[in-house]
This record gives structure tokens, sequence and C-alpha cells, in this order.
């Protein structure tokens, strides 16, 4: 069952970084904003804070900033 207020994000590897996932959900706009918001602690990784910009993000993780929550997808066989 999929939660429709969480937007999946597909993505081609089996991994991306925090700061790279921010861009791509279009949750910033660019990684200076990234790290601020992370270093502010207004990003939330699988419900807790995450500190690290490079925090590795798999499938299934959720992110969460301002209130809009993001799932990773990947592909079949990535």
């Amino acid at each position: 069952m999929s939660n429709p207020e969480i937007e999946d994000i597909p993505i081609r590897d089996d991994m991306i970084r925090l700061g790279q996932l921010l861009k791509l959900a279009s949750l910033v706009e660019d990684g200076v904003e990234a790290a601020e918001l992370i270093r502010n602690g207004l990003v939330k990784v699988n419900g807790e804070i995450e500190d690290r910009r490079g925090r590795q993000l798999h499938h299934g993780d959720t992110v969460t900033v301002n209130g809009k929550t993001v799932r990773i997808r990947t592909s079949p066989g990535a």
C-alpha cells in the first residue's frame, strides 16, 4: 500500500547520496542550499534527522524536507 503523500523518485543505480537526491527531487535548488538545510537539522532520512550530506540512500529510504517526503525507487536489477 503506497502513501499518496510520498512521491517516488526513481534512480538508475542502487544508491544515491543525500545531497544528490535533494537536487534530483527538486527539494533544493543547489548543493549550497542542500548543505545548509542538512547543517540546520531540517532534513530527515527514514524519520530521523540526518547531518551527513554524503549519506547513502537505497531503495525504499524516505527523505523529508519542509513537510515534503520522497521515497527512493530503484529499477529492478539495479
